[in-house]
């Protein structure tokens, strides 16, 4: 059975693909800085294959030594990287939180990988924002033209990382995914906030009027591209994963409230934008789709009806869970 390491696994896309894993066959090690949240959140604790699944409580900025000795105790030839401080408009307020995090400990982390002989894939989990407003779809190879802390700090790690691979034949393979979305998703998050808000009659806060746009991904539909990019990426690529559809927030939650029947102008307020917004980062998938055969397979409004579903499944449970980010340094 092949083992995989993947960190933040308390995160919306680390535990969907912890799920897709465990379906998919393999040994799977999650390691997240904080102890296993509520359940609602995490999918795969209700996978057929769960006892194949260990979890560990390891914080890639204070216990990186444990973290190499499991990968070394265990063998671990396949990790996913997950990890990042990953809110946007709060890099602002502490920036150092974010360099640390997302550029000194995950160099450190690459540092200590690059001596494994036994390592076979590294796939570090990127973001479109490291490319800045963008107009047209974006490419793998555009120039890297961060605004914002966040940005600037994963830009710093993956070329860090290109480094690696040119000099060290480090195994890494990028991945950029459009905005995720889908059942499980922390409740900050836009299509679970919006559910939430409309289903409790609390008004919905749109930034700046919703005016950016986005594509909007199934988070399954990523899993399944980054199973893929996992197995069959090749060594030193970007790989973009992203539907089409081009939307922007505002009619992504006007679809929302007419899928709940609720009316749009009613149940939002609108609010100041955050500093350093992309206008836009729409993503070129081509390459994914042509070279590993990759398709979307859940349409937006589907997605979103799945989603209201699982909000309306576990109201009374999701009622008791934070609504806002909660920064831990």
């Amino acid at each position: 059975m092949n083992k995989v390491l993947v960190l933040a696994s308390n995160s919306f896309s680390g535990s969907n693909f912890i799920d897709n894993q465990l379906n998919e066959g393999y040994q799977v090690f999650g390691i997240s800085r904080s102890k296993e949240i509520n359940s609602v959140f995490l999918p795969y604790k209700n996978n057929k294959n769960y006892k194949n699944f260990k979890f560990f409580k390891y914080d890639l900025n204070n216990n990186l030594d444990e973290i190499i000795d499991l990968i070394k105790k265990e063998r671990i030839s396949y990790i996913v990287n997950f990890a990042a401080q990953s809110m946007v408009g709060q890099s602002w307020d502490k920036p150092e939180d974010w360099f640390m995090t997302n550029t000194v400990s995950t160099i450190k982390f690459h540092n200590e990988l690059k001596n494994l002989d036994f390592l076979d894939k590294y796939v570090h989990v990127s973001t479109p924002e490291v490319y800045g407003t963008c107009s047209g779809l974006i490419q793998e190879h555009t120039n890297y033209n961060p605004s914002t802390p966040y940005a600037t700090s994963r830009a710093a790690a993956d070329m860090s990382l290109k480094n690696f691979y040119d000099t060290y034949d480090f195994p890494v393979v990028f991945t950029r995914a459009a905005n995720v979305f889908g059942e499980h998703q922390q409740l900050y998050r836009i299509v679970p906030k919006a559910i939430l808000s409309f289903l409790s009659n609390e008004k919905l806060p749109l930034h700046g009027g919703g005016h950016s746009v986005r594509s909007f991904i199934h988070m399954d539909d990523v899993s399944d591209a980054t199973n893929k990019i996992l197995q069959n990426g090749k060594i030193g690529d970007i790989y973009h994963i992203s539907t089409r559809q081009n939307i922007s927030i505002r009619e992504l939650v006007e679809m929302t409230a007419k899928q709940l029947d609720v009316n749009f102008e009613d149940n939002v307020e609108i609010t100041e934008d955050r500093k350093g917004k992309d206008g836009a980062y729409l993503l070129d998938s081509t390459k994914l789709r042509e070279t590993l055969n990759w398709n979307e397979t859940i349409s937006l409004e589907n997605g979103i009806d799945r989603t209201i579903q699982w909000v309306k499944d576990n109201y009374e449970t999701l009622l008791t869970q934070p609504m806002n980010y909660i920064h831990k340094a």
